[in-house]
């Protein structure tokens, strides 16, 4: 009898190993995006950076529009100081999916060269850093798929680099008539759930419910992936004509003032005119803030460690104190 009991015991602790084991989530790599025009990295975000034991920094470094019928670097970092963080830097190439409608072959594969003459021209007068990696971020859709997925082919002949490119949700759920793209690697957006331009009581930068719903078949994504969640809030305002513009970096600590009235959990009316993070509102105009708290960051965490089947790292966009002071350290491990 005691050698039954015994017995009972010990698959009794086998069992509950196993489920405590199951339920206990595995920690995640997090690194960090950095999404500004003039690189500067402070104290703060420093801290924070080192804290999280963050091992890469992935900078944009330009951004490619459409003028006229040509395609156009904007918006260029023409210098930063990478002693700055011991990280690993990862170029990021922003590249507007209307760029690649209608180029020709011959447009697509100078596109390819142009990019990376930039991009290796940029590094170059940085301390000659070394990377091996060089991401393009670009929303394609199914019209323009296969003049983006041929130049991702042609950039990484010219390059000789690991080429990887971001996922949009759509792209995930719609895989079918979006494809596949010729890359060693994805970083899925886990964010811009929906329009903010858009009439809704839903947050459009993170919505749990509509994350689900695009990400319904994430396990059976064929490539290796990676997942970038947000930091970052803005506010939505809306003219006397009822049209909309975004302000980055609003948060409800800046309508905290006289010059605000909150209408509602996330809604503020302007009683009088005044600049907002240098904008100027009239008096009359609303305001809906829209925000990553660390409730829904670490909500959309958990939904996802559940999830999500292969091991992936996290990428936070991104690395602004403006952002990172909301959250502990804590909430992004």
């Amino acid at each position: 009898m005691r050698n039954l009991i015994d017995r009972h015991l010990w698959c009794l602790a086998v069992v509950v190993t196993a489920l405590c084991s199951c339920s206990k989530s595995e920690p995640h790599a997090t690194d960090f995006y950095y999404w500004k025009s003039e690189f500067k990295i402070g104290n703060t975000e420093r801290e924070i950076f080192e804290t999280l034991n963050s091992n890469k920094l992935y900078v944009r470094l330009f951004d490619v529009d459409k003028e006229g019928a040509k395609p156009n670097p904007k918006g260029i970092i023409n210098s930063f100081s990478p002693d700055l963080l011991d990280t690993e830097y990862i170029p990021v190439v922003f590249i507007t999916n209307r760029v690649f409608s209608g180029l020709s072959m011959e447009e697509n594969q100078q596109l390819a060269k142009d990019v990376w003459s930039l991009t290796s021209n940029i590094i170059s007068k940085n301390n000659q850093i070394q990377f091996n990696e060089i991401q393009i971020d670009c929303d394609w859709t199914s019209s323009t798929k296969e003049s983006f997925f041929t130049f991702l082919r042609t950039l990484k002949t010219v390059s000789e680099k690991e080429v990887t490119s971001t996922l949009r949700l759509h792209q995930v759920k719609y895989k079918e008539t979006t494809g596949i793209p010729p890359v060693d690697k994805v970083y899925l957006m886990a964010y811009a759930t929906s329009n903010p331009i858009e009439d809704s009581e839903l947050n459009s930068i993170l919505d749990r419910g509509l994350l689900e719903d695009y990400l319904q078949s994430i396990n059976e994504y064929p490539l290796k992936f990676d997942i970038a969640l947000p930091l970052y809030s803005w506010g939505v305002v809306s003219n006397h004509l009822g049209n909309k513009k975004l302000i980055n970096g609003v948060s409800h600590e800046h309508l905290e003032r006289k010059e605000y009235r909150k209408l509602g959990s996330s809604t503020y009316e302007v009683l009088e005119d005044v600049f907002l993070r240098g904008i100027w509102l009239n008096k009359g105009f609303l305001i809906k803030v829209e925000t990553i708290t660390p409730e829904l960051l670490k909500d959309t965490r958990a939904y996802l460690n559940k999830k999500v089947k292969e091991p992936y790292n996290i990428v936070y966009y991104h690395l602004d104190s403006l952002f990172t002071q909301r959250f502990a350290i804590d909430d992004l491990k």
